[in-house]
């Protein structure tokens, strides 16, 4: 991290939707600390100013000029910050050029990443080039995936108290939910099918559950691929949309804290919809719905109004299985629309806690449990209306 910068933080993006979120995020949450120096960047110098102005932002914010098709812009820009938050996506499509050059030169960095088969192609080009620098590049700060890498990572610390040990099996099970994907991760999956359409290695990356841990390779995975009727919790379970990548960060998570939760560890996400024939009805519903690969999706830049976003929520149940057969249950609950209004929050705090918190985490390729765990965790309760706990401690 480049101790001379001149801003701590640079939101990349600013004048989109999701990073516009970003801004006013830190405009408002940060609003009293002097110490923190942060810059809103993009394209067009207009639209950031007009952005600053209706977020209610300070006229001072310095706004910055850089474009993805532009590296030598890119490369001034993550020279000029500690720590760059980037919200231009699909990142297959815009964003390889900023984590070549943030690994390059030493700078931080976090985005909203979905997009399993880009992410394994950073990690072979720059994972040690990030660790000579000692930037910090870490993927999925948004409700992809952070509430289920973070709600594993909970559950297994407390696992280990209770237990004396980690557990091999965690289901993750969203209970509830209201909000809307965005449209960054409607184009990012679109952008992906594309990919794999045309490179057939793409579409064995994203077969692989272990596609984010090179090198290793553990034991079958659930497919969670059609609905399901838990006994134990009395209701059906869909497939959820976002496991592909989820699962693949908390696998990812396990083999870079060198396999603390096994060798043989085995994690699965579901949507919990209900008992009887209604909730086996919305299962098979969801199973079914195609609606964020079509032509329906959310656009980029659009998004719900403010309201929407306020009163949006998730909740998520994680269910520990101990091999002797004892179980230990926690959640992650959210306030706030997961896409946007927690998503926004979320990014924001993991950047703040790179440069104030989590400062001894070395260079490298990272996901958010292992490179700031309980620190984030604290951060996230604290300022992003996040909530950790067991449920049946």
């Amino acid at each position: 991290m480049p101790q001379n910068a001149d801003f701590d933080i640079v939101v990349y993006g600013a004048s989109g939707y999701t990073g516009r979120l970003v801004a006013e995020y830190l405009s408002q949450e940060y609003a009293d600390d002097a110490n923190l120096r942060w810059a809103m960047a993009g394209r067009n110098e207009t639209k950031l100013a007009e952005v600053r102005d209706e977020i209610g932002a300070p006229t001072d914010t310095p706004l910055l000029i850089a474009d993805t098709e532009d590296p030598a812009s890119l490369d001034e820009l993550v020279e000029r910050t500690r720590v760059i938050i980037t919200t231009v996506g699909p990142y297959q499509l815009y964003g390889s050029a900023l984590v070549a050059a943030c690994s390059k030169a030493g700078t931080d960095y976090v985005d909203l990443c979905g997009e399993p088969a880009w992410m394994r192609q950073m990690i072979d080009a720059h994972e040690q080039t990030a660790r000579d620098s000692g930037a910090r590049i870490v993927f999925s700060c948004g409700f992809d995936s952070i509430p289920f890498d973070l709600g594993v990572f909970f559950l297994q610390e407390a696992a280990r108290e209770r237990f004396g040990h980690t557990v091999p099996r965690v289901k993750g099970r969203v209970r509830k939910m209201k909000g809307t994907f965005s449209g960054g991760t409607a184009a990012s999956l679109k952008a992906t099918m594309q990919a794999a359409k045309e490179n057939p290695d793409i579409l064995r990356l994203l077969g692989n559950p272990f596609a984010l841990a090179p090198g290793f390779q553990g034991p079958t995975q659930p497919p969670a691929s059609k609905p399901e009727y838990d006994e134990n919790l009395g209701s059906w379970a869909a497939p959820f949309i976002m496991a592909a990548i989820n699962t693949r960060n908390v696998h990812r998570s396990n083999a870079l804290m060198d396999h603390a939760y096994g060798t043989d560890f085995v994690y699965d996400e579901m949507l919990l919809t209900g008992p009887g024939d209604q909730g086996k009805a919305t299962a098979d519903a969801v199973a079914g719905d195609r609606s964020l690969s079509s032509d329906k999706a959310p656009k980029p830049g659009e998004g719900p109004t403010a309201e929407e976003r306020e009163n949006g929520f998730y909740d998520v149940l994680f269910i520990g299985e101990a091999e002797d057969g004892r179980t230990l249950r926690a959640s992650v609950a959210g306030k706030r629309d997961p896409g946007y209004g927690s998503t926004s929050r979320m990014i924001a705090e993991s950047a703040m806690c790179l440069l104030r918190d989590a400062t001894d985490t070395p260079g490298g390729i990272w996901t958010t449990a292992p490179a700031m765990g309980h620190k984030l965790i604290d951060r996230l309760t604290e300022h992003a209306g996040l909530t950790f706990k067991l449920e049946d401690a």
